[in-house]
């Protein structure tokens, strides 16, 4: 099991680390990519109408961030207190299952709340 961390973790680590870095160049190049097209007086109603289609929050980028990380970290935290009171054993399955629930249980709640909020 120690060799399995001893894998793992640095391939998390740079995984996430080079997602993050991949993530911040694609927002800085597409931000100074429009200023360019702006200043040489490259836009007009095509190209405004693709910026317009990129600002558009979609399905998934609701106006209510915080009340989704605020039910997830809620649903966590109670995850982790249920977890504290409920006997098991160390090498049983039950918190990973019962704190993959309790995450689960407050995306499904957030998805109601804005499914019913779009209606």
């Amino acid at each position: 099991m120690d060799d399995l961390v001893k894998i793992l973790m640095p391939i998390s680590i740079m995984g996430t680390f080079g997602a993050a870095l991949v993530a911040f160049t694609r927002v800085l190049t597409d931000y100074i990519l429009k200023k360019r097209m702006i200043d040489k007086g490259y836009v007009n109603e095509d190209t405004q109408a693709i910026f317009k289609q990129q600002a558009v929050p979609s399905f998934t980028e609701s106006r209510y961030p915080s009340l989704k990380w605020g039910l997830i970290i809620f649903f966590a935290g109670l995850s982790l207190i249920l977890m504290e009171y409920i006997p098991h054993d160390v090498e049983s399955p039950l918190p990973y299952g019962l704190f993959a629930l309790s995450v689960s249980l407050g995306f499904l709640i957030y998805y109601f709340i804005v499914r019913k909020d779009q209606k």
